[in-house]
C-alpha cells in the first residue's frame, strides 16, 4: 500500500508516522525561510550599501519595507489560510517569498531591492502563520504539543545559524546569495507540501463574512507614511516631503481606528483592547521590541563599521543571545508559571537595558571576550527572562476562543514596533545618511542610540511593574496557559513573540462534531 493511501485524515496524523515527519519538515522549511531571512539580512547591510552606493536610508528601507508589509498583513494572512485552505495559502506564500527573494538577489539598484523586500513581506505574511496552523490542524491532538515543540526548536536553530550563514555568504559569494538561498529551500518545500500535507480549513469558513481588506490596507499605508517621514527626516528636515507623509500617516491611522470600530468583522477588534491586562502587555511588547529592533539593526553595523569585524565575525558575534534563548527559555517559562508574570516582565527589560548600555563599550580595538560578549550575555539573559512570560500573559489575559487573535495582534504589534524603531532611531540619535561610512561618526552615534534603546526598555519595565498581574485563569489553572502555547517555552522570539499555534483552535476543549479540522471540500 502506498504512503498516499496510508495517509491519515486531517486532525489525525501522528508525529511518529512517515506523513507526520513530512508535515513537520514542510512547516520547518517554510518558517525557516522567513526566520533565516530575518536574521541574515542585517549582516549583509554594509555590503549592500557599498555595492549599491546607498546611504543609510536605503539600508533602513531594506529592513522596514519587509517589516511593513509583514506586520500589516500577517493577521489577514492567517485568516486567508483558515478560509481558503491552510496548505494552499502556505504554498502560495512560500512560492511568493521565493520569487521575491530571487528579485532581491537580482536587484540592479536600491529601488528594485526595496520593492522586492516589500513583496517578500507579503509572502512572509502568508507563510508565517500558515506553517504553525498546518501543525495545529493536521496532527492528532495528543501529538500537537510535541509537534509544535519540535517545530519551534528547529526554527530556533535556524535563527541561531542564520547570522553565521549570512556572514559566510556575504564574505564569500556575496550579499545577493543571502536572498538566493531561499529559492532552493522553496524548491524542496513546495513539492513536499503538495504531496504529503493534507488540506484543511475552518469548518464554518463558508458562513463567514468578508475579510477586512480595508483595515489591512489602511494600517499598511498609515505605517508607511510615518515610516517614510522618519527615514527621510535626517536628509529632508522639516520640508514638505517629510511633513506631508507624516501627517497623512497619522490621519490614515485615525481613519483605520474609525473603520475598525464600525466594521462587523474587523481585523483588529477594538473591544479586545478594553481588557486591561491585554492592553498593558501589548504596550510592554511595543517598548521591548522597539528596543530590540533598533539594537539589532545598529549593532551589526557597529561591529562591522567601527569594531572592524567581517560579516561572518559580526554574525557569529551575536549568537550568544540566540543560544541562551534556546537553552533557557523553557526554564524561564516554567518559573513564570510559578511566580507570575509581573517580576519577569519587569526584570527582563531591565537586564536587556543593561546589556545595551554595556554594548557601548564595543569600539575600535575592543576585545570580544571583555567588551562585546558580556553585553550580549546580559542582553540574552534579559530576553530569556521576558519573552516566554510575555506571550503566555497575552494568551492568558483573554478567553481561549480569542487566544489566536490575541497572539496575532501581539506578534503584529512587536513587528510594527521594530519597524518604527529602525526608522526613528537614526533620526533621534543623529545618525546622518552617510554616517555608516565613517567609523568615528557611526561610533559616536551608536553610543547615543544605545541609551535611547535602554530608556525605552526601562519604560516598558515600569509599565509592567505597575499594570501586570497574574491572570485569574493562569493562577487558577496553570495548565491552561501551558496548553495554549506549548511553543513559548522553546521559541526564539528575537524578531517577534511566537504566534499561538492557532490559539484558536484551542477550541479543542470543545471539539466540533466529527473531530479535527475540516478537510478541503468539507
Amino acid at each position: 500500500m502506498s504512503e498516499r493511501q496510508e495517509s491519515a485524515a486531517p486532525g489525525g496524523v501522528r508525529l511518529t508516522s512517515a506523513q507526520g515527519r513530512w508535515v513537520l519538515a514542510t512547516a520547518v522549511l517554510g518558517s525557516g525561510m522567513a526566520m533565516l531571512d530575518s536574521t541574515v539580512v542585517n549582516v549583509a547591510l554594509p555590503r549592500i550599501g557599498e555595492d549599491l552606493n546607498a546611504d543609510l536610508a536605503v539600508l533602513q528601507w531594506t529592513i522596514t519595507a519587509y517589516m511593513l508589509t509583514l506586520s500589516s498583513l500577517i493577521l489577514l494572512g492567517g485568516a486567508l489560510g483558515d478560509r481558503f485552505g491552510r496548505r494552499r495559502v502556505f504554498v502560495i506564500g512560500v512560492v511568493w517569498f521565493a520569487a521575491a527573494s530571487l528579485l532581491c538577489g537580482l536587484a540592479p539598484n536600491a529601488g528594485v531591492l526595496i520593492t522586492a523586500r516589500a513583496l517578500q513581506g507579503v509572502g512572509g505574511a502568508l507563510l508565517t502563520p500558515g506553517s504553525l496552523a498546518l501543525i495545529q490542524a493536521v496532527y492528532h491532538p495528543d501529538d500537537r504539543a510535541r509537534a509544535v515543540g519540535a517545530w519551534s526548536g528547529l526554527g530556533g536553530v535556524a535563527a541561531a545559524v542564520g547570522p553565521f550563514i549570512g556572514g559566510w555568504l556575504v564574505d564569500g559569494a556575496g550579499w545577493r546569495w543571502v536572498f538566493f538561498l531561499n529559492v532552493p529551500l522553496a524548491a524542496v518545500c513546495v513539492p513536499v507540501a503538495l504531496r504529503h500535507v493534507p488540506e484543511t480549513r475552518e469548518r464554518d469558513a463558508r458562513e463567514r463574512r468578508g475579510f477586512d481588506v480595508p483595515g489591512a490596507v489602511l494600517g499598511a499605508l498609515a505605517l508607511a507614511g510615518v515610516t517614510y517621514a522618519l527615514i527621510a527626516a535626517p536628509a529632508g528636515g522639516a520640508s514638505v516631503g517629510v511633513i506631508l507623509p507624516a501627517v497623512l500617516g497619522v490621519l490614515l491611522g485615525v481613519v483605520f481606528v474609525r473603520v475598525e470600530r464600525r466594521r462587523p468583522d474587523p481585523m483588529l477588534p477594538p473591544a479586545i483592547f478594553t481588557i486591561r491586562q491585554f492592553s498593558a502587555v501589548n504596550v510592554v511588547t511595543l517598548c521591548v521590541y522597539a528596543a530590540f529592533g533598533g539594537f539589532f539593526f545598529l549593532s551589526v553595523l557597529q561591529l562591522q563599521v567601527v569594531v572592524g569585524y567581517s560579516a561572518l565575525q559580526a554574525g557569529t558575534a551575536l549568537l550568544p543571545t540566540t543560544v541562551l534563548m534556546l537553552l533557557l527559555s523553557a526554564r524561564s517559562g516554567a518559573l513564570a508559571q510559578r511566580i507570575g508574570p509581573r517580576i519577569p516582565l519587569t526584570v527582563g527589560p531591565l537586564l536587556c537595558a543593561a546589556g545595551m548600555l554595556l554594548m557601548t563599550r564595543a569600539d575600535r580595538g575592543s576585545s570580544y571576550l571583555t567588551d562585546v560578549l558580556p553585553a550580549l550575555v546580559v542582553l540574552g539573559a534579559g530576553m530569556v527572562t521576558l519573552v516566554a512570560p510575555l506571550t503566555s500573559t497575552v494568551l492568558a489575559s483573554v478567553d481561549v476562543d480569542r487566544a489566536g487573535l490575541a497572539s496575532g495582534i501581539n506578534n503584529a504589534a512587536a513587528r510594527a514596533a521594530s519597524l518604527v524603531a529602525v526608522a526613528a532611531l537614526p533620526l533621534l540619535a543623529g545618525i546622518g545618511p552617510e554616517a555608516y561610512r565613517s567609523a568615528d561618526q557611526f561610533g559616536a552615534a551608536f553610543r547615543r542610540a544605545m541609551p535611547l534603546c535602554a530608556g525605552i526598555l526601562v519604560v516598558g519595565a515600569l509599565i509592567a511593574w505597575l499594570t501586570v498581574r497574574t491572570p485569574v485563569a493562569q493562577a487558577a489553572e496553570p495548565a491552561l496557559a501551558e496548553r495554549c502555547h506549548p511553543e513559548c517555552t522553546f521559541h526564539c522570539g528575537v524578531g517577534a513573540p511566537p504566534l499561538d499555534p492557532g490559539g484558536i483552535r484551542v477550541r479543542e476543549a470543545q471539539p466540533p462534531r466529527g473531530g479535527g479540522a475540516a478537510p478541503e471540500g468539507g
